[in-house]
C-alpha cells in the first residue's frame, strides 16, 4: 500500500515565456503534461545557424538575461501560443504580435534572430515548422576540473517539439538555497538565478539538498498535480 509523507509547501511559482530570458512570478498556474502552461513557449533562433538561443552559451548570448518576457493575457490552451511582451535592456517594449518583432530583437542583440513559438496546448502542436523536429542549442563548458568538457562549446538536442533543455518542470527548495549560502557565504543564491518553476519550502527538519532524495518518487501538489521526479537539474556556467 502506497504511503504519503508531507514534504513541504509551495512558496512561489515561476514561468519563463521565452527561453533564457527573465520571466514572471505567478500566483497560480495551470499544469499540463508539458509543465506550466506557457513556460518556454517561445525561443529565439539564430538566423545564421538555426540553433536555439540559450544563456548556456554566454559568449554567444551574453545579454539574454537582460530581457524580460511576460504574457500580455493569460497563457491559453490550443495550438497557438498566446502573445507576449518583451522588455529590452533599455526599457523598450515589443510584442510578439508586431511584424517587426524579430527585427527589433535582432538589433538589440546585434545578431540576426527569429522569435519562434511552440503551441502550449496539451498536445503541444507546434505553431511553426521549426519545433516539429529536435532543435539544437549550444552549451559552453568552463575550464574547470571534473567536467565532461573544458573550455569548449558543445551542441545538445532539445526534446522534440519543445524549447526545454530536458525536463518540463524545474523544482527547487529553499533548503538548497540556504545550504548553498552556508557553503559560500559571499555568493548570491537567489531564486531568479536558478530559474525554477516551483519553489518548495520543506517541512520542519528538511535541510540541505533535500530534493535529491526525492528522485524516483512522485510528488503530489494539491488534488490533481503529480510530478515524477526524474533526476537532479544540471547547472550551467551562468548559475
Amino acid at each position: 500500500m502506497a504511503t504519503q509523507t508531507e514534504l513541504g509547501a509551495v512558496v512561489s511559482l515561476w514561468r519563463y515565456p521565452v527561453k533564457s530570458m527573465m520571466g514572471e512570478e505567478l500566483n497560480a498556474a495551470e499544469v499540463t503534461t508539458r509543465g506550466l502552461r506557457g513556460d518556454r513557449a517561445y525561443a529565439l533562433v539564430d538566423g545564421k545557424d538555426g540553433k536555439v538561443a540559450t544563456a548556456k552559451n554566454p559568449r554567444k548570448w551574453p545579454q539574454l538575461f537582460d530581457f524580460r518576457a511576460t504574457f500580455i493575457d493569460h497563457a491559453r490552451s490550443g495550438a497557438q501560443a498566446a502573445p507576449i511582451r518583451i522588455t529590452l535592456p533599455d526599457g523598450t517594449m515589443v510584442t510578439s504580435e508586431q511584424e517587426d518583432c524579430s527585427q527589433i530583437l535582432s538589433r538589440a542583440l546585434a545578431r540576426e534572430v527569429m522569435l519562434d513559438a511552440v503551441g502550449r496546448g496539451d498536445e503541444e502542436t507546434p505553431s511553426s515548422a521549426f519545433p516539429a523536429r529536435a532543435a539544437n542549442a549550444e552549451e559552453y563548458w568552463p575550464d574547470m576540473e571534473g567536467l565532461d568538457f573544458r573550455d569548449t562549446v558543445t551542441d545538445f538536442a532539445l526534446p522534440v517539439g519543445t524549447f526545454f533543455d530536458c525536463a518540463v518542470v524545474h523544482l527547487l527548495t529553499t533548503a538548497t538555497l540556504d545550504r548553498l549560502g552556508e557553503l559560500y557565504p559571499r555568493g548570491r543564491f537567489e531564486v531568479r538565478r536558478f530559474r525554477p518553476n516551483i519553489v518548495v519550502q520543506p517541512a520542519s527538519g528538511g535541510t540541505g539538498f533535500i530534493e535529491n532524495s526525492w528522485v524516483g518518487h512522485t510528488l503530489a501538489i494539491g488534488d490533481e498535480v503529480r510530478l515524477s521526479v526524474t533526476g537532479p537539474c544540471g547547472r550551467c556556467v551562468m548559475t
